[in-house]
């Protein structure tokens, strides 16, 4: 998988990484603190910082979160919140190597951490289980097409094309296509920004 191929744009993972690094050092957070709060090893944050390793879309979204951050900030620079269209061309695809993409449908507005996605998993695809974000977030997810298995806190909940579900954005929660067939959502989430306690709380024992 090359690196355009992963951010399906021009981005590079130097550039990506300088991001990173970036949001990192305006929250006064060092490496280590990082890693601590999302999960992810020292040495996998300190790659993806340098550009040297590219990161799968579920540490992505680790890093994003420890930020208190979505990845859709992470990968492009706040426009003007004026009406703000973007061409299928414009739009952001991070695409994960288990089979599976997320196609980032909103802009990044300054001081807005809200993000509207859809997801495409393949024939039999987990996405894996995501952290859980700051106390105050929500989550809104509606299936197009095919089955998903929506679990929350460790409860599972079978979705059909046509349904919709919402969920508090800071309970651990995961995707899975069960069946033989790609299944297509669609989540929009709104993102507290908590203050370092938050974080601290609901992140121990997480593995990268």
């Amino acid at each position: 998988m090359s690196e355009r191929d992963a951010l399906s744009s021009g981005l590079s993972m130097a550039e990506l990484g300088a991001r990173l690094r970036a949001e990192r050092r305006a929250r006064g957070m060092t490496l280590e603190r990082l890693a601590e709060l999302s999960g992810v090893s020292r040495s996998m944050v300190s790659e993806v910082e340098r550009g040297a390793k590219t990161p799968t879309v579920l540490v992505l979204d680790r890093l994003a979160t420890a930020l208190g951050t979505s990845i859709a900030r992470l990968l492009d620079e706040p426009v003007r919140p004026d009406a703000v269209i973007l061409s299928g061309e414009g739009q952001w695809v991070v695409r994960d190597p288990s089979g599976w993409e997320r196609r980032i449908l909103s802009p990044v507005l300054p001081g807005v951490e809200f993000e509207f996605m859809r997801t495409t998993l393949g024939p039999g695809v987990d996405a894996g289980e995501f952290s859980p974000h700051a106390p105050g977030s929500h989550e809104y997810t509606a299936v197009e097409t095919g089955r998903l298995r929506l679990t929350v806190d460790g409860v599972p909940y079978r979705l059909e094309a046509g349904d919709a579900a919402y969920f508090p954005g800071d309970r651990r929660h995961a995707f899975a296509n069960d069946s033989d067939d790609p299944c297509v959502y669609y989540l929009a989430m709104t993102l507290d920004r908590p203050g370092d306690g938050h974080h601290r709380a609901r992140s121990g024992g997480r593995d990268g």
